[in-house]
């Protein structure tokens, strides 16, 4: 593998095992190691990520941190960076310079990171995670009346709140527009208490779906 060659394909690679956080590291002299947590933070902090992989030529290497902790460690070993999820970290030539951590992964942070990474000759498309149906067949359950309003706002803000998938910041916004971010540093929840406070509810989630596709 090359970073020429590969690096359209190579946007986003799972490191598994230490070897291979090596190997990556060794394969692309200019890089990112993205650890991926167990919660939303996580789906933020890639979304803000990816807007800026559409136009910037820089191999991820993910990690799920919990699945495997062995690749975990060894960044943190080699590092000496403590360990966060979600974690950001650039690399060059095989040393860390630059690293940022849960909700301070924004775009103020990384504009001008990515100013000295490579420009894409055209916009790139970021593979992210294509699990978005669950999502789906509890708003289609509930337009359908099979899920009360009480109970679809507790499932839908339990499944996001739990939501570690590697998102693009588009389907992040669609997802959080029904009842915001659940962490209570961002505000808590803006409409939990009265599901139908902001409008009826079924017209936005009808307005979800279809924005969803």
């Amino acid at each position: 593998m090359t970073q020429t060659a590969d690096a359209e394909k190579q946007v986003l690679v799972p490191l598994t095992t230490p070897e291979e956080v090596d190997q990556f590291l060794q394969d692309y002299p200019l890089a990112a190691v993205f650890k991926a947590g167990t919660c939303h933070k996580t789906m933020q902090g890639f979304g803000v990520l990816e807007t800026f992989l559409q136009d910037h030529e820089l191999p991820v290497g993910f990690i799920r941190v919990v699945d495997w902790r062995p690749a975990s460690n060894r960044v943190t070993e080699m590092t000496g960076i403590v360990h966060h999820s979600p974690q950001l970290m650039i690399f060059k030539d095989g040393q860390v310079q630059f690293e940022v951590n849960n909700w301070d992964i924004t775009p103020e942070a990384l504009e001008p990171v990515f100013a000295q990474v490579p420009a894409r000759s055209a916009s790139g498309s970021v593979q992210t995670d294509d699990n978005i149906e669950p999502y789906r067949r509890l708003m289609r359950d509930f337009v359908d009346g099979k899920v009360s309003d009480w109970a679809f706002q507790d499932q839908y803000v339990t499944m996001f709140r739990d939501d570690a998938s590697l998102r693009s910041q588009r389907e992040f916004e669609l997802l959080s527009r029904l009842f915001g971010d659940p962490d209570a540093y961002h505000g808590g929840l803006h409409q939990l208490g009265q599901p139908q406070e902001r409008g009826e509810l079924k017209d936005r989630v009808q307005q979800l779906l279809t924005e969803l596709g």
